[in-house]
């Protein structure tokens, strides 16, 4: 009986593991193409809500920026 009850705990226990990685929660990734007169600040302040200020150094994060400059035609990765 106990022998039963260990062998159900461990397959129980081994399909929560392998579910548990699985994940589809996140959602696809958005992207934008820079056109000309683009800024930061203009791209963030029309796709985020909320402070510019925070979506401005987050799109900096995500693709890497040093620099505040843009060319038209540059892909942008939207956090």
């Amino acid at each position: 009986m106990f022998g039963k009850v260990l062998v159900l705990i461990v397959a129980v226990a081994f399909v929560v593991g392998i579910a548990a990685r699985v994940s589809h929660g996140a959602a696809p990734e958005r992207a934008t193409v820079v056109k000309p007169g683009d800024t930061l600040w203009s791209i963030a302040a029309r796709s985020y809500a909320g402070d510019t200020r925070e979506a401005v150094w987050r799109l900096q994060q995500r693709n890497q920026l040093r620099s505040a400059t843009l060319r038209p035609g540059q892909r942008l990765v939207l956090p």
